[in-house]
Parts: structure tokens; sequence; C-alpha cells
């Protein structure tokens, strides 16, 4: 017989959700206020794994390197720009998630999450990884970093579609 209850569900989903939520809203918080505050060090990255110029040089894959430092620079703006999206929505989320309406806080967290997923697992892992072979750098490889963010983000995404305990009036 189990010893959880419907209502003991309900009060600790919505703050485990709330937690793990908040965790990844404070990482990319402080992730986006660090590029923002310190943009030349991840700006040097992303140059240096645009411009494939740590990668092995192979002929066959050269010509993806992308050397216009203009549109090396526009391409981190717009990272920290997506940074900074999803850090406001998943604070909003947590917000939510900590005072409901908890249908709202799921639909706001979802968005928040599956956008650091995308910029972590299509942007850094295949783009970056693949696309620009940032896996054969050893100066400027944010692979495991990435893969860790992406995991981490895809767990707090499955407890927030959790089950509550009790169907929920949607807003």
């Amino acid at each position: 017989m189990s010893t959880t209850t419907p209502r003991t569900t309900r009060r600790t989903l919505p703050l485990a959700a709330t937690a793990l939520t908040g965790t990844v809203a404070l990482y990319m918080a402080l992730v986006a206020f660090g590029n923002i505050t310190d943009f030349g060090t991840n700006q040097d990255f992303v140059r240096h794994v645009l411009a494939m110029d740590t990668t092995f040089k192979d002929e066959d894959l050269m010509w993806r390197a992308v050397t216009d430092t203009a549109l090396q620079d526009a391409a981190y703006v717009a990272i920290i720009a997506w940074e900074t999206v999803a850090a406001l929505l998943l604070i909003a989320g947590t917000w939510f998630w900590a005072r409901g309406p908890h249908a709202l806080a799921r639909r706001i967290s979802t968005y928040g999450l599956l956008m650091v997923m995308l910029l972590f697992g299509a942007g850094f892992l295949a783009i970056g990884g693949e696309w620009f072979a940032m896996w054969q750098s050893e100066d400027w490889n944010g692979l495991d970093a990435a893969t860790r963010v992406f995991l981490v983000s895809g767990v707090v995404l499955l407890v927030n579609h959790l089950p509550v305990g009790q169907a929920e009036p949607t807003t």
C-alpha cells in the first residue's frame, strides 16, 4: 500500500517543480548575466568554434567555417538574447509553480526549458559540436557542459509534466 496520498502529491510535485525550475532559471540567468558583463570571454569561444581554427582543419570540413567577425558576433548576441529570454521564462515559471496556477506554470516552464534544450542540444551539441566540429578542439570544446545542461533541463521538463494528482483548471 502506498503511503503517498493524492494530497501529498499535490503539494510535493509543485515544490519539486518549483525548486528544479528555479535551479535552471538561476543557472540561465547567471549564464546570460555573465555573457553580458564579461562579453569577451565567451565571444572568443564562439569566434573560435565558428572559425574552426582549432580543429583538425580537414579540407572536407573547413568550408563550413565562419570567419567574418561580424557574423560571429551576431551569432553570439543572438545566443545571449536567447539565454536571456529563456531565463526570464523560467523565472516566471518558477513564480507560477510557487504561487499557481500550475497549468500556467507548466506551460511557461516548458517554453523556457525547451529554449534551453534547443540552445544546448541543437545549438551547441549539433551545430557547434558536429557542424563546426567543436569535438575536434582541445581548447574550445563545450560539449560536456552542453550535454550536462541539456540532460538536466530534460529531467526538469519531465518533472514539470508529471501529473499533480488532481485535474487542474487550464488558464
